[in-house]
């Protein structure tokens, strides 16, 4: 996984530490090894970070920002992870989790009318909320685990890439700097039976 191309959308530790549900972790967000861009610190972070966002609770960055320190993996990604849940995609992310929880709990799902509103949630969420908190923490767990898997391999697979692309540049390299072989021919070979004088009598 390119390092420059998540530097580029890495936020900077003031901006963390300005958060107000992060500000009491200013110590801990200042640690430098909770920066760094390495196969494992990645990978777990995107375990922790898709692990929290898909969890129907609130302080999913304070989740994020404690799991990253716990298991010593980037912290920037967890908590910037979590905003895959927004307004925007909180209500069809959470509704199939809930119809996962309910398929899982062999529950009949409750009807859902053309237009999904925060008040038909807010009234739906007590009967609702078994269900959708085993589909979340079932999702979680899938979508975390599988994100983790998944870095690594591109990890590993663009770190491969680059080795072979350094090796075959050695070579090339190596194969420039050899001097051609001389392919003149015996006959155009100067001899030294012309330089000798023939013998007298």
């Amino acid at each position: 996984m390119p390092r420059r191309l998540i530097q580029r959308y890495m936020p900077h530790p003031d901006t963390l530490k300005r958060t107000r549900s992060l500000r009491f972790m200013s110590h801990i967000i200042g640690d430098a090894s909770l920066w760094v861009l390495t196969r494992r610190s990645v990978g777990n972070a995107f375990m922790v970070g898709l692990f929290c966002a898909l969890l129907p609770i609130p302080f999913q960055m304070l989740l994020a920002a404690f799991g990253a320190w716990l298991l010593r993996c980037n912290l920037p990604l967890s908590v910037g992870l979590v905003w895959l849940t927004n307004p925007l995609t909180m209500p069809p992310i959470f509704y199939c989790n809930y119809r996962l929880g309910a398929w899982l709990l062999d529950t009949p799902a409750s009807h859902v009318p053309d237009r999904i509103s925060t008040q038909w949630i807010a009234e739906r969420m007590v009967e609702a909320l078994p269900a959708l908190l085993l589909g979340s923490l079932v999702s979680a767990v899938v979508l975390g685990l599988a994100g983790n898997a998944l870095i690594r391999l591109i990890w590993r697979w663009h770190v491969s890439r680059s080795w072979r692309r350094r090796a075959r540049r050695r070579r090339q390299a190596r194969q420039q700097a050899v001097p051609p072989a001389d392919t003149r021919s015996c006959a155009d070979a100067p001899t030294q039976e012309a330089d000798i004088d023939p013998p007298r009598r």
